[in-house]
């Protein structure tokens, strides 16, 4: 087909040259016969995509994409450039441009597209697996799916649907400061390190390693100090320390734009330092562009630029507000689809205005371009190193057992008394409780539509066939009970010849997750945000009456967040914290309960005792806030998470007894002493003999996920640099601290 379209372009560059010729060759065309000649062969190429061709030199894929990109921006009018700087971007039908819908969503599976695709666990969940090599192949996997999704679009002729681009804005990198955040389920926890890791390898898996075009677009979000809270994120102002925001707040953005080189950065919503973040020229000026280097294009968050003017009133209106954008290198304006309002649509009076230049304009729409460009989107599919996936692969089993590996390897065993894993020879079970089987919670937010989704009942009953009597009982909603439905007494009467009672509580992506998106009425939640982290008071209750009965109690928590559970740590026999695990979480926990899956996760965040381990919400000040700060006992620390069997440390050993200009080897012999194989995850974490505020009690600094057969040993070993002893000063340089550094392993194995 586009060989086609070549041989009519030029024919039709050869009528317009004919037609212009001044010489002495008589050429009979008549205008009327001309103009319907033109007419039939444009909607020839404009109704089966956009053309390439040699016709402009950006067509040529002999050429590299600057002098392509430089070429095609020459070419566009003021209004065409202004068009093409909003997220739904019109085509250009007199040089072959297609339309292009810039929204899409990769956090834990292609979300929102309407195709049936592999749904892995929430990113929360997928942090707690400590395992970078399975969240870079999630990142591939979902990226082949999109790729599918948005040819099939293509071969459907609805290249420009929301959701069926090639631009993803994804991952989340904010920091999960405090457990209220509805939102802070998107991310991969607390630590600037972690998190910094496990967004570097789902970039590299969206990306792809191809040094010229991009699998997908990667998108690091949102650019910065933002966690919240949701109610307030219009017009909330973020101040913090330079020493937070260096060494707390932007590591994870600085490792995406400068070790995984991500293609996209989304500013944020908030005010930092009394600017519009998508207006903070040191943000996204001094710190991102020349600092980082970053070469990507900045989008702003979905109506970040109204923000502006209608909410920070920092602008008197929209045409000041998207000058300062652009001109803070905010290139892409996520607008108010719902509302029809772009601000960027004033760029155009902006520029006669004389508020803007258009040349800041090209600088953003050549980024643009330029992602385009990289995602091969002008040039022959043949010529990309990526297939042209088939539709099927959303379907692929493979996909669906990473899924359920990354599942298993989230779910965190937080207490055990000698009660797991259970017997599948048990008589008689008893599930109970709102998440036993609520396909909803095991989806989170911003989730694609899985083609088969296993709840925890279904896991269990799937598990134990018919042999084991099962017993299921709803027992309570999240926060309330069921309009006439039994009392605590009732339900625990009923469920009392069980053998072993499972309730599977928690809370969901409908109650906790981002505002305007979670359902009200709900007590304990506020636009998206928790109010408390207390477990729901009537679980609470309903666990007391169960307990009574005398029968081992295991409580199975699903949330994206942190929960207070100090009853249930106390009096639950067993605690597995199961997250929002996709679409195979439930077969992921009947596999750990039945010790099919030795639990390997590990917490991402620390799981305080009660609210009054809280700082206020609105405080961004990191003092006595995660484990990194926390000076406080908390029920389930950072890090922590128990095994079946035993893993035994030994021979620990440095390089080097100091700190020196080389890198610092640091090995440790890890063995299994139990009585089942099993994965651990070795944990090096670095302290500093030097006390105050700023100095972190403790930095996690390097991790790596073993598998260890009974009785096997393996040799494992971290590689530090200098740059990891040190940390960033009030001007944002990285400075070795000075004073003694100690150096420990820190892990737990199973009682």
């Amino acid at each position: 087909m586009k060989s086609q379209k070549n041989f009519f372009l030029l024919i039709l560059f050869c009528l317009n040259k004919l037609r212009s010729l001044k010489i002495g060759i008589k050429i009979q065309i008549y205008p009327h016969k001309f103009s319907l000649v033109m007419l039939l062969f444009t909607v020839f190429l404009f109704t089966n995509g956009s053309a390439q061709s040699h016709y402009y030199p950006f067509q040529d894929e002999s050429l590299g994409f600057e002098a392509r990109v430089n070429d095609l921006v020459s070419r566009l009018t003021l209004e065409e450039k202004v068009s093409q700087m909003m997220d739904i971007s019109p085509a250009i039908p007199r040089l072959g441009i297609p339309a292009y819908q810039w929204w899409n969503e990769m956090l834990h599976g292609v979300a929102r597209s309407g195709d049936t695709v592999t749904v892995f666990p929430q990113a929360i969940a997928m942090a707690a697996g400590f395992d970078k090599g399975a969240i870079q192949k999630m990142g591939d996997i979902s990226a082949d799916e999109g790729r599918a999704i948005y040819h099939d679009a293509i071969r459907k002729g609805q290249p420009s649907q929301k959701y069926k681009g090639l631009t993803y804005w994804t991952p989340n990198v904010n920091i999960f400061r405090d457990p209220r955040w509805g939102r802070g389920q998107e991310t991969y926890g607390e630590d600037p390190y972690l998190t910094g890791q496990m967004g570097m390898a789902i970039t590299r898996g969206m990306q792809g390693n191809d040094p010229k075009y991009l699998k997908v677009s990667a998108c690091a979000k949102h650019f910065a100090v933002h966690s919240g809270p949701e109610v307030d994120r219009h017009i909330f102002n973020a101040s913090v320390s330079n020493s937070d925001l260096w060494n707390t707040y932007l590591p994870a953005f600085h490792d995406l734009v400068v070790g995984a080189k991500v293609s996209g950065i989304m500013c944020a919503y908030n005010r930092l330092e009394d600017e519009p973040c998508c207006g903070n020229g040191n943000l996204m000026i001094n710190i991102l562009r020349k600092e980082w280097n970053f070469e990507g294009y900045a989008t702003s968050d979905c109506g970040a630029i109204s923000d502006f003017w209608r909410d920070h009133k920092t602008e008197p209106n929209a045409k000041t507000a998207a000058s300062k954008a652009v001109r803070s290198g905010t290139d892409l304006e996520c607008g108010e689809e719902w509302a029809k309002l772009w601000s960027y649509n004033s760029l155009e009076d902006a520029v006669k205005d004389g508020l803007i230049d258009e040349v800041d304009l090209d600088i953003s729409v050549k980024r643009l371009f330029m992602t385009r460009f990289r995602l091969g989107m002008f040039d022959e599919d043949a010529h990309l190193p990526f297939p042209i996936y088939p539709y099927s692969i959303l379907k692929d089993e493979k996909h669906k057992q990473h899924a359920l590996k990354m599942a298993q390897q989230s779910i965190v065993l937080l207490k055990n008394n000698q009660l797991l894993p259970l017997s599948k020879t048990i008589k008689t079970v008893a599930i109970v409780g709102p998440n036993a089987d609520n396909a909803d919670a095991l989806l989170g937010n911003y989730n694609g539509i899985p083609g088969k989704l296993i709840t925890p009942l279904q896991g269990i009953k799937a598990k134990l066939g018919d042999k084991v009597k099962l017993i299921y009982e709803l027992g309570v909603d999240y926060t309330k009970l069921l309009k006439g439905a039994a009392s605590f007494e009732e339900v625990a009467k009923n469920l009392s010849k069980a053998d072993v009672i499972i309730f599977v509580g928690g809370i969901s992506g409908k109650l906790e997750g981002e505002a305007g998106n979670t359902d009200g009425g709900y007590e304990g939640f506020n636009s998206g945000d928790r109010t408390t982290i207390a477990l729901p008071k009537v679980q609470t209750k309903l666990m007391k009456a169960l307990k009574a009965n005398g029968k081992p109690l295991i409580f199975v928590n699903m949330s994206g967040s942190a929960m207070g559970m100090e009853w249930e740590a106390q009096n639950s026999d067993a605690i597995l914290q199961a997250w929002y695990g996709g679409e195979s979480g439930g077969a992921a926990i009947a596999d750990v309960l039945f010790g099919d899956y030795n639990p390997s996760g590990r917490l991402p965040i620390t799981f305080y005792k009660n609210d009054a381990d809280l700082p206020a919400f609105n405080d961004y000040s990191m003092s006595n806030r995660t484990y990194r700060y926390f000076k406080g006992v908390p029920q389930f620390e950072f890090g922590f998470g128990l095994s079946y069997t035993r893993f035994e440390y030994e021979n620990l050993h440095f390089s080097n007894p100091i700190i020196t200009s080389t890198p610092l080897l640091i090995s440790v012999e890890v063995k299994n002493t139990g009585k089942m194989s099993g994965d651990e995850v070795v944990q090096l974490y670095l302290s500093s003999t030097q006390k105050n505020a700023e100095t972190p009690i403790r930095c996690l600094k390097g991790f790596e996920r073993i598998t260890l057969k009974v009785g096997e040993k393996k040799t494992v070993i971290f590689e530090l640099t200098p740059f990891d002893f040190g940390k960033f000063n009030d001007k944002g340089v990285r400075v070795v601290v000075p004073g003694d550094l100690r150096h420990f392993c820190w892990w737990r194995t199973a009682i």
